[in-house]
């Protein structure tokens, strides 16, 4: 080989180790000693800490869209050599409708909070066995033994947020201080709202005045006229990525999640996230196991494992809402210090308690949840 070939291989490898480098997302650099490393950023992955005993080949995922790291999924593929399969909703009403028409295979599901009580009480969800999970110590008790599932006997904790109001400030000069600004003529086609039945139709009886998760019929009935007379102005409706369309300008303010507003400002500095003064919305989405999961050894090992501080930090990383991981923050403070004090020093990723002690969670509204669904059904069919 003459030197200039040569000289052009030494130059292409040097390039390669550069991205290599650059692509770890904050991973420290293999060392050549039989590390394991992500294809998608070159992510060193952690040791399973404890490793369980698993037979299982594969484990089927139902989760939400843009809410697993892809680290994460490749280096549980990598440390246990089992196939993650991924299937994705946009919204509980859409994972509680496929779950409860039987013949699906999966292994983990990703409830809400007020969706856990109705899977537990009509049997689509098992109980779990708490001696398999030893990384549990990891995660903040103020996460734990909520009211949708006592003793969490049938989830985990993934991650928690607010959804509250979102807004460009370079182009809403009066920005919304309240959910009932929302209706002002000055805001309509300009603005993104989850696509979120209970959320919405919630935040609008709390303008009425009434509780969040009302079951009176004439307080639903108010709240779904005055709804239909917000949905003409909103833009958009969109529970899988809202933060493009603020981002790209295509919409400058609406109702969003925690994690969404914070990733939007990173792009765009000018978006701004007010609480509203009757209350912002709590949530928590949760780890569940269906009855019938075929690959339970899988679940429990997935479950270890990304609960362990130094894999369950890319959350921050990537989708960074309210993190109910203690040991993640712990890891994140010390081996990751500026993504760590960016997720402490914002007001969106870290609620202030003034904000979450005024929150509101949504819950199972039992015999009324059909008058809920048919107001959304009537009242976005009329859009």
């Amino acid at each position: 080989m003459n030197k200039t070939k040569m000289w052009k291989v030494f130059a292409t490898l040097m390039v390669l180790s550069l991205v290599l480098a650059a692509c770890g997302g904050g991973a420290k650099p293999a060392s050549g000693s039989g590390e394991k490393l992500t294809a998608s950023s070159g992510f060193v992955c952690p040791e399973p800490n404890p490793r369980v005993d698993v037979t299982s080949k594969e484990l089927n995922l139902f989760v939400w869209t843009e809410y697993i790291p892809q680290d994460m999924s490749e280096c549980f593929e990598k440390v246990y050599g089992i196939k993650v399969n991924r299937d994705e909703y946009s919204s509980n009403e859409e994972m509680y409708a496929k779950i409860s028409a039987g013949g699906t295979n999966y292994d983990l599901v990703q409830p809400t909070d007020y969706i856990v009580a109705l899977m537990i009480r009509q049997n689509l969800l098992q109980k779990l066995d708490q001696a398999k999970l030893p990384n549990v110590k990891n995660l903040d008790p103020n996460y734990m033994n909520l009211e949708f599932d006592p003793g969490n006997a049938y989830t985990l904790p993934y991650q928690a947020g607010v959804d509250a109001i979102v807004y460009n400030s370079d182009t809403v000069p009066n920005p919304p201080t309240s959910w009932a600004d929302l209706w002002k003529p000055e805001y309509a086609g300009r603005m993104v709202f989850l696509d979120d039945s209970r959320v919405t139709i919630g935040l609008t009886l709390l303008t009425l005045g009434f509780d969040a998760n009302s079951t009176n019929p004439a307080e639903l009935d108010q709240a779904k006229t005055k709804l239909a007379q917000l949905v003409p102005s909103i833009k958009l409706f969109d529970s899988d990525s809202p933060k493009t369309a603020l981002i790209a300008g295509d919409v400058d303010l609406g109702m969003t999640w925690t994690g969404e507003a914070f990733l939007a400002q990173q792009e765009k500095p000018s978006i701004k996230f007010n609480y509203p003064t009757e209350g912002a919305m709590l949530w928590q989405d949760n780890w569940a196991i269906p009855t019938g999961a075929s690959h339970l050894d899988a679940a429990y090992a997935w479950l270890n494992y990304t609960l362990q501080g130094d894999v369950f930090w890319l959350m921050l990383r990537d989708f960074p809402y309210i993190n109910p991981d203690k040991a993640a923050l712990d890891y994140a403070k010390d081996a990751q210090a500026d993504l760590y004090k960016k997720y402490m020093d914002s007001n969106i990723t870290n609620a202030p308690a003034e904000v979450l002690a005024k929150g509101h969670r949504i819950k199972d509204v039992g015999d009324a949840l059909p008058l809920y669904d048919q107001i959304w059904t009537e009242v976005k069919g009329g859009q």
